[in-house]
């Protein structure tokens, strides 16, 4: 079975004040250490989208972007994970559940998830209308795993933008089931988020 793997570097990085994706930690780029984890987790290859070395462009939104890494992927690549730059301290492990979870299952995708532990309400303005049961709720994370044939599909549709790919495929009708995330596994959005993750990194390694 052929899985590759796409990394999307090419977020302009507006809140964070530069480019994420060209951020060091521990001397480091973001989306090497991305790339990495995904060779180690059990991806036959990388494409990076992004401006970095042999990187592909990106396009306006990120599922643009995507599609740009997709159309790289050979007909015959059965598995594609998408995996976000901004996130770099996701494990080979992690790689792996996502993997393996998807080949044992009939599910068109796989995403990594946690639960959300904060109390959750639904507000307008700044008005509390009511508080949403958190007991089916949960945070997905990046890298997703997807049938490469049902994510191409899903792509195909004029959905607008989207902040993952698995809404894509739900949009689609298809099967989305969750495995284990990480809590450490954290996405860069903010400065702050950069010294949060150096502090998690000194104190697990990696």
């Amino acid at each position: 079975m052929k899985i590759w793997a796409i990394v999307v570097a090419a977020g302009a990085g507006t809140r964070f004040g530069a480019p994420k994706h060209a951020v060091r930690l521990s001397g480091v780029e973001l989306w090497r250490r991305g790339r990495d984890a995904l060779v180690a987790g059990g991806a036959d290859a990388v494409i990076v989208v992004g401006d970095v070395p042999q990187g592909v462009p990106g396009g306006a939104r990120r599922r643009d972007s995507v599609a740009a890494g997709l159309r790289q992927v050979p007909a015959d690549v059965e598995i594609v994970l998408i995996h976000d730059a901004a996130r770099p301290l996701a494990s080979p492990e992690l790689v792996r559940r996502v993997i393996d979870r998807l080949v044992e299952s009939n599910a068109d995708a796989v995403v990594p998830a946690l639960p959300v532990r904060d109390t959750v309400k639904l507000t307008l303005g700044d008005e509390v209308v009511r508080t949403v049961d958190r007991s089916h709720l949960v945070s997905v994370q990046t890298p997703q795993g997807f049938r490469t044939e049902v994510l191409r599909r899903a792509h195909e549709v004029d959905g607008g933008d989207a902040t993952d790919d698995a809404s894509l495929v739900e949009e689609l009708g298809g099967s989305v089931v969750t495995v284990a995330g990480e809590s450490r596994n954290l996405k860069v959005t903010f400065p702050e988020d950069l010294a949060l993750l150096q502090a998690l990194q000194a104190m697990g390694g990696g």
